[in-house]
């Protein structure tokens, strides 16, 4: 495939093919040298060893703000562990040392009682959008508690051992929906599905995300652990989310903290890459098309880089995408308007209330990570790398 981009005073342009070895493994070295720039080397607004991340109110878009969250960091130490492979010796060891000091970091969003979970923000000091005004009245009484979500994928990005993985699968069990009460924002034909909520708390609303929901999957998956009730449940659940194509017609419904088709379609081809599941497997074929669909329509370069990825993923080459010259590569990847994932404080909410206020976009938060927007960029360098080489 033919991507072009420029490099201000490093590359003039380079194409992303797959028989252009060299020009590869430079795209992946500068990229690789970005991240680690972006990860915090001294403590002051960000922990040291955290990548910067912020939000944007869906109501005020002129305003950004820092927010301290483990969410990008340890989806960057997930992913630069799957590609370590596709690295040259050199890379590998650039890639461990963000790794490590990535792991250290995030100790301080581990649950403090000595449970093996994670909060999206800091344990230490409990946390409701740091730096933030108004907001913080919702401290203590209001903070959210672990999710599956983070736990999931810092579980992998620490590449714990099996049995930690099995203790932590088993206290998820507890959080499906009918434990304790059941889900009521949702479409009425799913609400009777035993799937995983997004939140480790009892007190909490239960709450479907697909996405959530492939990340516990995936980790299920990596660690080969038995199927339980709740993990044939939310895999009914995506296949039904599919079949009836609300993740293209209600994305921010059935999917609250991602809310994008292109994001959603990302994570199913990254879950079904990692071991087939059999339910899913009938429905590539949809999603393959929607997802080369969703390609032509996209005007986002990073878009354009996950849906491209999640055809690789499938084992599908991408359509060539014809880009504009820009004058830096950085302005190109660190785009500010791409949002990989969404606070949305509606999620929760009753579902004549969540409808109202998801359209509104009342308590909606856009969040940005330049340094994962980078990775998301090598983790594409490297998938058609692989899939080039398995198609030899």
């Amino acid at each position: 495939m033919g991507w072009k981009c420029c490099f201000t005073g490093v590359v003039t342009f380079f194409l992303f093919m797959a028989d252009i070895k060299s020009a590869d493994t430079l795209i992946s070295l500068k990229l690789l040298q970005r991240i680690d720039q972006l990860q915090v080397k001294d403590s002051g607004v960000f922990p040291k060893g955290l990548f910067p991340s912020y939000r944007i109110y869906a109501l005020n878009q002129h305003r950004q703000k820092a927010d301290i969250n483990v969410f990008f960091t340890a989806l960057i130490a997930f992913t630069l562990r799957d590609l370590m492979s596709g690295l040259t010796i050199y890379q590998q060891s650039l890639a461990q040392k963000i790794i490590d000091k990535s792991l250290v970091a995030a100790d301080q969003f581990k649950n403090k009682k000595g449970r093996n979970t994670y909060n999206f923000w800091s344990t230490d000091e409990i946390q409701v959008f740091p730096n933030s005004g108004w907001l913080q009245l919702f401290r203590k009484k209001n903070a959210l508690p672990d999710d599956l979500d983070d736990t999931a994928i810092m579980l992998l990005a620490q590449a714990v051992d099996k049995p930690m993985a099995k203790e932590m699968h088993k206290l998820m069990q507890e959080f499906v929906n009918g434990a304790s009460s059941q889900i009521k924002n949702t479409f009425p034909q799913y609400r009777t599905m035993p799937a995983y909520s997004t939140w480790f708390g009892k007190k909490m609303p239960i709450d479907f995300d697909i996405c959530v929901l492939s990340n516990v999957l995936l980790m299920v998956q990596r660690y080969d652990l038995v199927w339980t009730k709740a993990d044939s449940a939310s895999v009914d659940f995506i296949v039904r989310v599919i079949q009836d194509k609300k993740h293209l017609t209600h994305a921010s419904y059935v999917s609250p903290h991602y809310a994008n088709p292109a994001i959603i379609l990302y994570h199913l081809s990254r879950l079904m890459s990692t071991k087939k599941i059999g339910s899913l497997e009938v429905l590539k074929a949809q999603m393959v098309n929607e997802a080369k669909e969703l390609l032509l329509q996209s005007h986002s370069f990073l878009e354009q880089v996950i849906l491209s990825t999640a055809l690789l993923k499938w084992g599908v080459t991408p359509p060539v995408v014809t880009l504009p010259k820009l004058s830096s590569i950085r302005e190109l990847i660190e785009d500010e308007s791409f949002s990989f994932f969404i606070a949305n404080m509606a999620s929760m909410l009753p579902d004549q209330f969540k409808k109202f206020a998801s359209k509104a976009q009342v308590g909606k938060f856009y969040y940005y990570c330049p340094a994962y927007n980078q990775l998301l960029l090598l983790e594409h360098v490297i998938t058609n790398q692989r899939m080039a080489l398995h198609s030899q």
